[in-house]
């Protein structure tokens, strides 16, 4: 850009492009850092919008500054998973504003207690998929063939059935 002159002005692009006041950049913009977050007083307190922000980090520092503590605010809960220990609570706002920090509108909620005091918390497509035992037959539209090699090696090991079977809940091979 700086190779190319403006004919009016005679100004590279570089130059004619320079943003150094930063308008319409929003600010306290995080780079994977919680540190750029800026002060966590002044969101709880109202004097920064909350938007710009990523949800779970300022979750996570909402905890970690001490404005919140890291169980349920209706029962107590706080247990935390072995794996990798996290608590699965979910961030909930009393005047349903997702970006108002503010008087402990912030809540931290169990699944449990989201479900009883405040709605759904999955959809019913998602329900569908969790408990559901669809089985989409997907193998009508595909035509699975093996080559003789392959067939050759599944028989020595006793794998291979050349019958397949209608039943749509036969998925999982089974010893014989």
């Amino acid at each position: 850009m700086k190779a190319y002159k403006d004919e009016e002005t005679g100004l590279s692009l570089f130059d004619l492009h320079k943003n150094p006041s930063g308008k319409g950049i929003p600010k306290f913009i995080t780079n994977n850092s919680l540190d750029k977050i800026g002060p966590i007083e002044e969101i709880v307190n109202g004097k920064i919008d909350a938007s710009s922000f990523n949800a779970d980090k300022l979750k996570f520092k909402l905890i970690e500054s001490g404005y919140m503590l890291e169980q349920c605010y209706y029962c107590g809960f706080s247990e935390k998973r072995e794996v990798d220990g996290k608590t699965p609570l979910l961030m909930t706002f009393l005047n349903n504003h997702k970006h108002d920090y503010t008087n402990g509108n912030a809540q931290l909620s169990c699944y449990n207690c989201y479900f009883l005091n405040i709605g759904n918390v999955f959809t019913d497509k998602d329900i569908e998929s969790i408990e559901g035992h669809t089985v989409y037959n997907t193998t009508d539209a595909v035509d699975f063939q093996v080559d003789e090699y392959t067939k050759k090696r599944l028989e020595e090991l006793g794998n291979f059935d050349i019958k397949v079977s209608d039943d749509p809940y036969d998925l999982v091979s089974r010893k014989r």
